[in-house]
């Protein structure tokens, strides 16, 4: 489109004639209920932050609820088995225990055989050292 079409009689005047409707329209709007003012909308935020902060508190006794419930469950059925376990703990120690007992009183039994063992084998190392010299020393004269 070129301009003397735009500034041509007859045309502009319907130009300007609708720059006026649309600069006079958000006016309208407001007034009828088609756009939302300023204070409309700042209404509506907070209303909606209300109900947010409303639910955000809702939820947080929500879980504080459940996780009480659940802390109950796991209470009831934890001491149940805690005890169980904690007597199956201390028959179990008292075996180990019993077990240990027995295996250090073999222990030190071993030990003493072991020291015989030695002092004999000592012996039977002297012995036959001897007997080594004896037979190298030849037969006894007559």
């Amino acid at each position: 489109m070129s301009n003397w079409l735009v500034y041509a009689g007859g045309v502009r005047e319907h130009i300007e004639a609708a720059r006026k409707r649309q600069a006079g329209q958000p006016h309208r709007e407001t007034q009828s209920g088609m756009s939302s003012s300023a204070a409309s909308l700042k209404t509506d935020l907070a209303l909606s932050k209300q109900e947010a902060n409303a639910l955000r508190a809702e939820r947080d006794q929500l879980k504080a609820a459940l996780q009480r419930q659940l802390g109950q469950q796991l209470d009831q059925v934890g001491t149940a088995d805690l005890v169980a376990r904690v007597d199956e703990l201390t028959r179990q120690h008292e075996e180990l225990t019993a077990e240990r007992n027995t295996l250090q009183r073999e222990k030190a039994e071993l030990e003493e055989r072991i020291v015989e063992i030695e002092e004999e084998l000592a012996a039977a190392r002297s012995s036959l050292r001897r007997m080594i010299r004896a037979q190298n020393a030849g037969p006894a004269p007559d």
